[in-house]
């Protein structure tokens, strides 16, 4: 394809029904061929942007101008047609990297223009923009081509801003924005549920602070998960059924927890719960939330009271990573169509592998390899990232 064979055709006017019918028809009939198109309404604002080619012989470029000048009469539009080598900042679909931003948050005056300025200093160029959600939430797309440039460095800066600003952003490859989810996976303790509920457990049995100092031991690396929560386990002796009922009918939920689970099952999403914690507690949850998968370790019981032993392989980052593998066997569908929501390092693996991972609420390590991350308060921006706005959600 070379390039002084190729034509930049541009349409601005007052958006109306058939405009698009109308001009591509013309080049049609002209013997043009649409290399490339961009069309978009904003406002009743309508602008297109075509890559042309002949491909008949005896182009007239003088023609084709008076043509579209009187088409562009009849329907009051500005159109224009000008040789690719005189038309400045055309990029092909083919050489860009595209990727798509979700902004969310309250409000916040100069938001745009923060995030905006990161980008521009990464030379990557905002294509467009538009709103998703405004009330509770603020909520935007950006569609960005980053331009093949580090995006890890201008994710960080942009991770940066999000911070300044006090807003979340989620950022994907275009490609994988627009691969549909069907599962979405999510931790429990400070993600589904405010708490974290084995610390609540060995607070109710007076194990509070020994509990804390063996956590405190594994955060520091002197001992992995698997030993960790089989010695906290320990802590939790004697600890009786009924209490545990207790503690599962007082389980704090996250703000939004509720609301985000119920319209992603209306919208025939399956989901799932893996928990480094216990069972008891995600069976509680499958039920009163209508989880279709709910998988946590399993305390051992005997005559109504905890032995203080766990039964069974313990589920860590790599057990998280593999059930998830067995949800996408069963359900018939690929990681790519996957998305995964979890807060701390043992949700590093099934976060990296999803076709969307969110850090929610999230420790530093969980961050550098999630596609972005979502504060406390904004639980329910899992629907946005999924690009469903509030018009979808009032339907």
């Amino acid at each position: 394809m070379k390039e002084e064979d190729l034509f930049v055709v541009t349409v601005v006017g007052e958006d109306r029904v058939g405009l698009v019918a109308s001009v591509t028809r013309l080049l049609f009939e002209a013997g043009l061929n649409i290399v490339d198109i961009e069309q978009s309404v904003i406002h009743s604002q309508f602008t297109m942007v075509l890559l042309v080619q002949p491909f008949k012989p005896g182009f007239d470029i003088r023609q084709l101008k008076l043509s579209l000048e009187a088409i562009g009469r009849d329907l009051d539009l500005s159109i224009g047609v000008m040789p690719l080598g005189e038309f400045k900042g055309l990029r092909l679909a083919e050489e860009k990297t595209p990727y798509v931003f979700t902004i969310l948050g309250s409000d916040c005056p100069g938001a745009v223009a923060a995030i905006s300025r990161v980008l521009a200093g990464g030379s990557a160029n905002i294509e467009k923009i538009k709103m998703i959600a405004r009330g509770e939430f603020l909520a935007m797309e950006m569609l960005v081509d980053i331009r093949g440039r580090n995006f890890p460095t201008l994710r960080e800066r942009l991770s940066e801003v999000a911070n300044e600003i006090g807003m979340d952003i989620i950022a994907q490859p275009e490609r994988m924005y627009k691969k549909r989810k069907k599962v979405i996976v999510f931790d429990m303790d400070s993600t589904i549920v405010d708490m974290e509920i084995i610390d609540e457990m060995a607070r109710f049995c007076g194990m509070g602070r020994s509990v804390e100092e063996i956590t405190e031991r594994g955060m520091r690396g002197e001992i992995d998960f698997a030993q960790s929560l089989r010695e906290r386990a320990k802590c939790l002796k004697g600890m009786g059924v009924d209490e545990l009922k207790f503690l599962a009918e007082s389980m704090r939920l996250t703000e939004g927890a509720a609301e985000l689970l119920s319209a992603l099952k209306e919208m025939g999403f399956k989901v799932a719960l893996i928990s480094g914690g216990f069972d008891f507690f995600t069976n509680v949850l499958k039920d009163r939330l209508g989880f279709d998968y709910a998988f946590g370790n399993h305390l051992e019981v005997e005559g109504g009271k905890l032995t203080g032993r766990v039964r069974g392989r313990i589920i860590d980052a790599n057990r998280k990573a593999e059930i998830v593998e067995e949800i996408c066997r069963r359900e018939g569908v690929t990681r790519e169509e996957v998305v995964a929501v979890g807060d701390g390092a043992n949700d590093q693996i099934m976060v990296t592998n999803a076709g969307l991972g969110i850090a929610f609420n999230a420790k530093d390590v969980l961050k550098r390899v999630a596609d972005g991350s979502l504060t406390k308060n904004n639980l329910k921006g899992v629907l946005y990232c999924l690009g469903i706005s509030d018009l979808d959600l009032a339907k």
